[in-house]
């Protein structure tokens, strides 16, 4: 009896990417976080002042969550008053054209369901 060759292997979701994008929509704030950035807005004090609800604290934890990633990036100054800043990296770049792929399935999705 013959028996018929495997050409391909199981495949396998992408772990930490998934962990990455779930982590990013599941935290309320990330996308809010990203249109700041895109904005101009890159200091904390002046995002918490430009979004209603958006709290020092949270704020802190999305900022933190988004640098370990590598989607951001953290600079601080060595001034009196202290100045922190915040940009997207390279890789956060390509992650956020991800992301805007996602949001137009998303919208085909919506405008599919509404015909």
């Amino acid at each position: 009896m013959k028996t018929k060759e495997n050409n391909f292997e199981r495949k396998i979701a992408p772990h930490k990417s998934a962990r990455m994008l779930e982590t990013i929509y599941g935290c309320k704030w990330s996308l809010t976080l990203y249109q700041l950035l895109e904005n101009g807005i890159n200091r904390p004090g002046e995002m918490v002042r430009n979004v209603e609800g958006l709290t020092t604290k949270v704020l802190n934890q999305c900022l933190r969550k988004n640098t370990e990633f590598g989607i951001l990036q953290r600079i601080s100054y060595n001034e009196v008053p202290p100045r922190v800043e915040y940009k997207v990296t390279k890789f956060g770049s390509k992650f956020m054209r991800v992301l805007d792929e996602i949001e137009k399935l998303q919208n085909e999705i919506d405008n599919d369901n509404q015909s």
